[in-house]
């Protein structure tokens, strides 16, 4: 069986699906929102927060570029809401105090050091670094399992990247993912969660979805993704890019109840349990004479018919088999037949 360990907590198929929140840069560098947000999270049930560890001198140049779903370029916004090391210290520290794990997504490799100082449980890789091989290389020796996102990125592109996941020998999940800010329903493509099945067997599956509710991290479930991850916020009215995308603690609530009791309905064969017997007893029709019937009549339509409840000897599907039988002793009407009532038994 395919599986890894986040800490403690076993991901895998055969395990509820962890949903992680993505707290990402929605404190937009303020130190108490952040805080705020894993208690919050804690109080929805989470079992897992992850934001994002920039250290920006080391991720990327400065540049001009503006992000789809943002009015400023990448390189003010992340000098802007990137944490200090001594914060991420203390949320790591608050968010195991409230009994959840802390992951972060480093952007480089001295986000990546950091976090290993930190002795983060895993590493989140987001979509963008899927074909950084050279970085991923590094945060996979570092020897902690890694969640992996394939946004914008196809099986052709994501097979070198687990091909450096394998070598080092960590635990992996590949989390299907749309990087459109928000994802519309039909761009969601859950159909590559078994592409992705086929091409990597022994990858954990999930979904990182950017769409603006939790039905297809639900929708997922069943498609075998035993990790959801979504953005998460305490006040959708906040400012930030992914804010329009992110859920409520509310919402995250109803993500982790509804998600558990998917997998928890998952597998099984179409057979009787024995536990319906009571229901059995009850809701089948059991085979009763209609009119009191001679003792050596013989059963016809008029006097014999299916009625509930169950518990007769004789079931509704051997109705046919018994017409034109006869009765070796006289039987009233409402009365369960059973194979003693027959002349010939």
């Amino acid at each position: 069986m395919v599986e890894f360990f986040v800490g403690t907590r076993p991901v895998g198929p055969a395990h509820p699906p962890l949903v992680v929140a993505e707290i990402g840069i929605n404190h937009e560098g303020d130190p108490a929102k952040a805080h705020r947000m894993v208690d919050d999270a804690a109080d929805a049930g989470l079992e897992c927060v992850k934001f994002q560890t920039h250290v920006v001198e080391d991720e990327m140049v400065p540049n001009d570029v503006v992000p789809g779903n943002a009015d400023e370029p990448i390189y003010a916004m992340m000098r802007r809401c990137a944490l200090p090391a001594s914060v991420e210290r203390e949320l790591k520290a608050h968010a195991e105090e409230r009994g959840m794990v802390f992951l972060s997504t480093p952007f480089s490799r001295a986000a990546a050091d950091r976090l290993a100082e930190l002795d983060v449980a895993a590493y989140k890789i987001g979509s963008g670094e899927c074909n950084n091989y050279p970085l991923i290389e590094h945060i996979a020796g570092l020897g902690k399992p890694v969640v992996l996102s394939t946004g914008m990125n196809d099986i052709a592109s994501v097979t070198p990247a687990v091909a450096v996941l394998r070598a080092a020998g960590v635990g992996f999940a590949l989390l299907h993912c749309t990087s459109l800010y928000p994802t519309p329903p039909e761009l969601v493509r859950l159909g590559a969660l078994a592409e992705l099945g086929a091409a990597f067997p022994d990858a954990v599956l999930g979904l990182s979805d950017h769409t603006t509710s939790i039905y297809p991290c639900l929708g997922a479930v069943p498609l075998g993704a035993r990790v959801l991850e979504r953005h998460f916020t305490s006040d959708p009215g906040w400012p930030g890019p992914d804010i329009p995308v992110s859920s409520t603690p509310a919402e995250f609530a109803d993500l982790v109840t509804g998600s558990r009791l998917i997998h928890a309905a998952l597998g099984g064969t179409k057979e009787v349990l024995t536990a319906e017997q009571p229901t059995i007893d009850f809701a089948y029709a059991s085979v009763v004479t209609t009119a009191p019937v001679a003792a050596g009549d013989v059963l016809t339509e008029s006097n014999l018919w299916v009625k509930r409840p169950g518990t007769g000897e004789l079931r509704a599907a051997q109705y046919p088999t018994l017409l034109g039988r006869r009765v070796r002793l006289a039987l009233p009407a409402d009365h369960q037949l059973s194979l003693g009532d027959l002349a010939d038994g």
